[in-house]
């Protein structure tokens, strides 16, 4: 069975063109950053790309049209995940920006700092952690909306020299409590180390490295990716 390969791009006007490259280069899933002013979870090479769209007057009306010209690039099978912050939807409206996310082609969710338990009306992918206990974790994959995000190490993304040591662990203790697919993502950079992640999880996420190369443009993208869906398959 093929290892799913997600590709992590920020939201900007030049974004769809990128997710086509990157779908055309073995890409499985897009996930969609909306650039958000004080993320928590990113590291400093999404940080600056969150400003840098932040400052070309990406919000969350800009970020719904990109999805939706993302969709008519990669059709309709691609699944496309925007990944945001709780304070986009107190700003909109809970419902109103969910409804608008799947009305403009989004496919599910990320919700960065909406801890598991936490509405459970909204449909969205879960994030679990090494630091996470066996209660939240088997919780995580009731609710969770087809997949579970496993964020390998503490901290903020970024590249790293190796794949984390507590991601077989991670895996190995989620696997007992869900029967979801496991994606492994934050810190997984190169081909070696995708590689290494999926012979442990279902499928990986890249973020980080994904990011810089897109300010190579799309030909530069396409190409690391399918160096990324070489290593999986």
């Amino acid at each position: 069975m093929s290892k799913a390969l997600v590709i992590y791009l920020m939201a900007e006007p030049e974004t769809p063109e990128l997710a086509r490259a990157a779908v055309d280069g073995g890409a499985d899933m897009i996930e969609l950053g909306f650039p958000f002013s004080d993320p928590l979870a990113d590291g400093p090479v999404i940080r600056r790309a969150g400003e840098r769209a932040l400052a070309r007057g990406m919000r969350t009306k800009q970020c719904l049209e990109v999805i939706a010209r993302t969709r008519e690039l990669v059709g309709p099978d691609v699944p496309l995940i925007p990944m945001t912050y709780a304070s986009l939807f107190e700003a909109y409206g809970w419902k109103q920006l969910t409804g608008a996310m799947h009305a403009s082609g989004g496919t599910s969710m990320i919700v960065v700092d909406v801890p598991t338990g936490e509405r459970p009306d909204l449909k969205r992918v879960q994030l679990v952690a090494p630091t996470s206990t066996d209660e939240r974790i088997a919780l995580a994959g009731e609710q969770t909306d087809g997949w579970l995000y496993l964020v390998t190490v503490t901290g903020t993304t970024g590249a790293r020299d190796d794949v984390s040591p507590a991601l077989a662990g991670l895996v190995e203790r989620t696997r007992r409590l869900t029967s979801k697919p496991l994606y492994a993502g934050f810190g997984i950079s190169t081909p070696e180390h995708a590689r290494a992640a999926a012979a442990l999880a279902d499928g990986i996420a890249v973020g980080t490295r994904a990011v810089q190369v897109a300010e190579e443009g799309p030909d530069a993208l396409r190409r690391y990716v399918a160096s990324l869906r070489s290593a999986l398959d």
